[in-house]
């Protein structure tokens, strides 16, 4: 196997892919001002096994279009649309974030939880603009700083793994010059972190390793999410993921 698939080997069965909650997916969508409508069109974009898509698709009663290139992850989403009852509501798509196959101006939200980085922020949103109606939301959540200044190690790691992290404020300004009025901002608390993510990874390792015969390459992965989560444990004060709601402006004027 390749670092990819050790990758989604590791994350697949996890009852989602970063850090996230219920709690906060509800907290996004009253804030977003989206009303319960089976005519809502909503994209989620890098969806992983879908725990956000479930919520949208439940709290609004929308048609959900759940994106992830990663097919593996949409079977699971898949089979848990259709224990919770939602599975009229959704449909899967593996397309890469970066080629979407929406048409211009098709839908009433997008969605992203923890994916676009991969992007970059400034470069995910100027790239799904255009799918959005005149009026459209766009709710994401993206690694942010909580303070003008940080420990050396924790700015060190990230500028390495994201250089593109910073602090809220600076975020909210990308998403007014390309054309979104900011309706919405919190911090994902810690729970979102250590309860529903990093304490389910940690349970994955043995199993992980064990499957891969204690490989170099799984030990590398494992030995990098147990420095994460050690980094997180010790600067959460710091760094936390930002979950950010804005709605697209009719005209984008001279901003850009």
């Amino acid at each position: 196997m390749d670092n990819v698939q050790l990758l989604v080997d590791l994350h697949q069965d996890a009852p989602r892919q970063g850090p996230g909650g219920e709690e906060q997916t509800r907290l996004a969508i009253t804030l977003s001002g989206l009303k319960r409508s089976s005519e809502l069109k909503i994209a989620d974009i890098g969806c992983g096994s879908g725990p956000s898509t479930l919520v949208l698709a439940d709290a609004l009663d929308a048609h959900v279009i759940a994106v992830d290139i990663i097919p593996e992850f949409l079977d699971k989403l898949a089979d848990a649309a259709s224990r919770t009852g939602v599975a009229d509501h959704v449909v899967t798509r593996t397309e890469s974030m970066d080629e979407l196959s929406f048409a211009e101006e098709e839908l009433d939200a997008v969605w992203s939880e923890g994916a676009i980085y991969n992007m970059g922020f400034a470069e995910g949103i100027e790239a799904w603009r255009k799918y959005l109606k005149p009026g459209g939301i766009l709710a994401v959540s993206e690694l942010t700083w909580l303070t003008d200044e940080r420990p050396e190690e924790l700015q060190a790691y990230w500028d390495k793994e994201y250089p593109k992290v910073d602090i809220a404020s600076a975020k909210l300004a990308t998403l007014e010059r390309l054309g979104f009025s900011p309706i919405g901002y919190f911090v994902l608390p810690e729970n979102c972190w250590l309860d529903n993510y990093y304490r389910p990874l940690q349970k994955r390792f043995a199993g992980f390793l064990e499957r891969h015969k204690k490989s170099d390459a799984a030990r590398v992965i494992v030995k990098n999410e147990e420095n994460e989560i050690l980094l997180y444990e010790k600067y959460k004060d710091f760094v936390g993921y930002g979950y950010y709601i804005a709605r697209k402006e009719q005209f984008l004027g001279s901003r850009l």
